[in-house]
């Protein structure tokens, strides 16, 4: 069985001291670095654009994992790659032409993800999911960090890991929102490959220990 990922995510790290938090998560035990793009349009808020993304990954040695909330993705997937994003992942929700924009982050030499907000059914991805690298549940509302956990989230992985297979499927499912020692044990147990976690990482006072205990838990 594959190795279970851990990805933290920047936007819960101190943006005054953003390099230390990034080769902290360089040294650590961490898989990806997952980074949020906002708009102020698709969701609620602005998070950071592509000079804080380009120095990110000027430090960062691992996986850059980009997951935009943001209108009209299309218009910036090359912008993407040439920063050095590994795998883009754009919003069932943003996208007219979904298998489209997945061909278009592909040609860019990019893994491709679709990330489903709290509403919509895994269902929608049944025509896409052979072209989909990773598919991502929001198992919280989108565009702001530190929010609880929506407990139907347990079920979408279910269905959607039930989908993968039925389809032949390679898709990985990835899980942001809320993630912590408490939830991330049954989040695998129902077919998560990758956990997403900020807030949990960020705020804590042991940060290298307590992404090694998570990395642990899952793999356990």
């Amino acid at each position: 069985m594959s190795s279970k990922l851990i990805a933290p995510s920047i936007l819960a790290a101190d943006f005054g001291n953003l390099q230390r938090d990034i080769e902290m998560v360089n040294n650590s035990e961490a898989d990806w670095f997952h980074i949020d793009i906002m708009d102020g349009v698709f969701v609620p808020n602005i998070s950071y654009g592509m000079p804080v993304l380009d120095s990110i990954t000027t430090h960062a040695k691992k996986t850059i994992d980009v997951h935009l909330m943001i209108i009209d993705p299309d218009r910036y997937i090359k912008t993407f790659a040439d920063l050095g994003s590994n795998i883009l992942t754009v919003h069932y929700e943003a996208c007219t032409h979904l298998h489209r924009t997945l061909q278009a982050i592909k040609a860019e030499g990019m893994k491709a993800g679709v990330a489903l907000n709290p509403h919509t059914n895994i269902n929608v991805l049944e025509d896409t999911i052979n072209d989909i690298d990773v598919v991502l549940i929001m198992s919280v509302n989108p565009g702001f960090g530190g929010q609880s956990f929506i407990e139907n989230t347990y079920n979408k992985i279910k269905q959607l890991k039930e989908l993968i297979i039925r389809k032949g499927a390679h898709t990985q499912i990835e899980i942001d929102g809320g993630v912590t020692n408490k939830n991330a044990k049954a989040l695998v147990d129902c077919g998560a490959d990758i956990l997403v976690a900020g807030s949990y990482v960020f705020k804590s006072s042991e940060q290298l220990k307590t992404i090694s205990d998570l990395k642990n838990l899952v793999n356990s």
